[in-house]
């Protein structure tokens, strides 16, 4: 990201949880492909578990690894489609596409917040709540932000760092610079 904005540092949080769930994700799988279980019984106790399918395929794992568990659900090719992950006392949901990247996820970690992804895994829209008030953040194709509305820190043209109040109304151009804003 080319400049800061929305509390920036929320923002690098929820990159940085997509990114974390997306290794998570694939830690998983890896998982779910080295495990064996077989039969059926009432209670299993376990660090792992992995639901086949009919045919022996895993299709669901849930996993405890450094005390932050998480169910993850494969397509029948294998492929991770959704998690939901505890870390550190946060809850994530994610919603992944037919590669596994994350494309949505619904997380609480400065509080709640929903980052859709693009087919790449890269963050395009974000709603929080923190506890600086609610922030929508807009970004294109490149990363770069595009709209911001809530409060925010912003690289103005002249290439100073503005604060804004969370009444704040914001538009970047693509160079990532304010090129025009509202404030109440």
């Amino acid at each position: 990201m080319a400049r800061k904005e929305k509390g920036e540092e929320n923002m690098v949080t929820i990159e940085e949880r997509l990114e974390n769930m997306e290794r998570e994700l694939e830690r998983v799988k890896e998982v779910l492909a080295r495990s064996q279980v077989k039969g059926t019984a009432k209670e299993i106790r376990a660090n792992s578990f992995v639901l086949e399918d009919e045919n022996g395929e895993p299709r669901a794992g849930l996993l405890v690894e450094k005390g932050n568990p998480s169910l993850t659900l494969l397509d029948e090719k294998g492929k991770v489609c959704a998690g939901l992950f505890v870390e550190k006392s946060s809850p994530s949901l994610a919603l992944c596409n037919e590669n596994g990247k994350s494309r949505a996820v619904l997380g609480i970690a400065n509080g709640p917040a929903l980052v859709l992804a693009d087919e790449n895994g890269r963050p395009r829209a974000s709603l929080a709540i923190s506890k600086d008030g609610p922030s929508l953040s807009l970004w294109d194709e490149k990363g770069v932000g595009r709209f911001a509305a809530g409060k925010t820190k912003a690289i103005s043209p002249d290439g100073k760092t503005i604060e804004y109040p969370e009444s704040s109304l914001i538009l970047y151009g693509p160079d990532g610079k304010v090129i025009w804003s509202a404030i109440k």
